[in-house]
């Protein structure tokens, strides 16, 4: 009987193989290696392979690597169990209580890619808990040295002319290196930042906004280096799972940054968030160093069944460029690179309006101390928290129900724009600072969508380039980010109300998605 996929040879004795063994992982061998034309990969990069293609039984691929990184271990024979565990796991989708790991090693090991996830949300948490430590800090700050409004805008956007630089470069160095590295070096700098912000408010206006565009410089790329270091430790179909933890990550660090500020402000003084925050920075970054790979094909902690499920489930061959960066021209030539950075423009627009003006927003529309304003700004981000993973998750199981990317990412999106624009319409009408929280949980709650949306998009259309093009569009929706950020300032100190502001913010939520849906794919478009 041959084989599909395999020369026709002369019939194998099974029984006489060491794979006979164990008949369950016998039978899921030889179903597997019947499809192997349609699951093998590229795997130039393991050295001392061809004789394990010798044998018509290894012709899948996590069977290959996990016998090659047995061999190279000096480990035991048992490996032929791996390739149907990875194959069960992948049948079951599981993300977390052990996927890719044997029952024995389920009761005593956590998957590898589960750490890497929560070390990942973890610092996304710290990374915009430290923007938004500014936010609630320079309420005092503007009182103290009687900033007006237009100039209070000026110094939330400084943090953003570091930023719009630095993605570009972290996104092409994290293609190049990975984003292990580039997150570290990302932490160091902006723990060091935040720390030094208010020596630099003492000292004088230019050294605090010097000191806020290093920061923004820092944190630039944290967001492509997290989109690179998931799409090598993640399987397609649970990527979209992994950036909504992560991302739900991110977002908890606006809620416990708003609610721990004020009290650390009023104990301690201006200095003592600041403090906090960047040493939690350092003692990550110390975790982070020693105990994550930049790749599972890195990883000395992996086991084997995990690395099989998590090469068996990629679509995209490579995820290196070996240095080459894309032309522009070629980018800018595609209708679906513009739509992403149309997407990721309107997101910043958004989402920095609602990230810098909250407390300002409670205290001057409804006249709230700032401690109430931290906890009606707070709400928001932890129910966004939620939205984003519930997210992520329903976008992971529409693809394993097989519907197509491009269907599963112009709904996510669709919903990521649409229900802000409604809800921003409504916050117009409010007249309780309760009500107002209410439209603001829901403008940013539906908002979570778009993580399902263009921030996975990129991986998609380009995973050769998908740190770079990440870069690009960010700059570009940074420099969006910074026009709202200022321009709302001038907006309510022009007409003394946030309304107008909010009202072309919800248009241009709704234009961006009539391109989306226009002009925006699944597919792979950069090959």
């Amino acid at each position: 009987m041959a084989i599909a996929g395999t020369v026709p040879a002369k019939p194998i004795n099974l029984l006489g193989s060491p794979f006979a063994k164990s008949s369950k992982s016998l039978q899921c061998l030889i179903r597997r290696s019947s499809s192997s034309s349609s699951r093998k990969r590229d795997h130039h990069h393991h050295r001392g392979s061809q004789e394990l293609k010798k044998n018509v039984l290894t012709r899948g691929i996590g069977f290959q690597w996990g016998e090659e990184r047995r061999r190279r271990r000096g480990g035991s024979n048992h490996g032929h169990h791996e390739y149907c565990r990875a194959e069960s796991v992948e049948r079951a989708g599981l993300l977390f209580g052990g996927g890719g790991l044997s029952g024995e090693e389920r009761r005593g090991v956590v998957a590898e890619r589960v750490k890497v996830v929560s070390l990942v949300a973890l610092v996304m948490c710290l990374c915009n808990a430290d923007r938004v430590v500014m936010s609630v800090a320079v309420v005092p700050l503007a009182a103290a040295r009687g900033w007006s409004s237009s100039f209070l805008g000026v110094v939330q956007s400084s943090f953003l002319w570091g930023y719009i630089f630095s993605s570009i470069l972290g996104g092409a160095l994290a293609d190049k290196y990975g984003g292990k590295r580039v997150l570290a070096w990302g932490v160091g700098l902006w723990s060091l930042a935040t720390l030094l912000t208010p020596w630099a408010a003492g000292h004088s206006t230019a050294m605090l906004l010097a000191v806020r565009t290093l920061f923004g410089l820092a944190e630039g790329v944290a967001m492509p280096s997290m989109n690179i270091l998931l799409s090598r430790w993640f399987p397609s179909n649970e990527r979209a799972s992994a950036v909504g933890i992560s991302m739900a990550g991110f977002h908890l660090g606006n809620v416990i940054s708003f609610l721990l500020t004020p009290i650390l402000i009023s104990s301690i003084g201006i200095s003592g968030p600041f403090a906090m925050f960047s040493c939690l920075g350092f003692l990550w970054l110390t975790v982070w160093v020693y105990g994550i790979a930049n790749d599972p094909r890195e990883s000395s902690s992996i086991s084997d069944s995990e690395l099989v499920f998590i090469q068996a489930g990629k679509t995209d061959s490579s995820t290196t460029t070996k240095g080459e960066l894309p032309s522009l021209r070629m980018l800018f030539s595609k209708l679906p690179t513009w739509a992403i950075v149309l997407a990721n423009v309107t997101n910043n627009w958004g989402y920095f309006v609602l990230l810098s003006w909250m407390p300002v927003y409670f205290k001057t529309v409804f006249n709230v101390n700032l401690k109430q304003a931290s906890w009606f700004s707070a709400i928001p981000w932890g129910v966004m928290a939620i939205s984003g993973y519930i997210a992520g998750a329903a976008s992971d199981f529409l693809i394993k129900a097989g519907y197509s990317t491009t269907f599963i990412r112009k709904v996510m999106q669709s919903i990521g724009f649409i229900g802000p624009g409604l809800s921003l319409l409504c916050l117009n009408l409010a007249t309780t600072p309760a009500g107002a929280a209410f439209f603001l949980t829901a403008a940013l709650s539906l908002s979570s969508f778009s993580q399902a949306g263009f921030l996975l998009n990129m991986q998609d259309i380009a995973p050769k380039y998908a740190g770079f093009l990440h870069g690009i569009s960010n700059s570009m929706g940074t420099l969006a980010a910074i026009v709202s950020t200022i321009g709302t300032g001038y907006f309510v100190q022009w007409l003394g109300s946030f309304q107008a502001f909010l009202t072309v913010t919800a248009v241009l939520y709704f234009a961006t998605t009539i391109f989306w849906n226009l002009f925006a794919t699944g597919e792979r478009v950069f090959h």
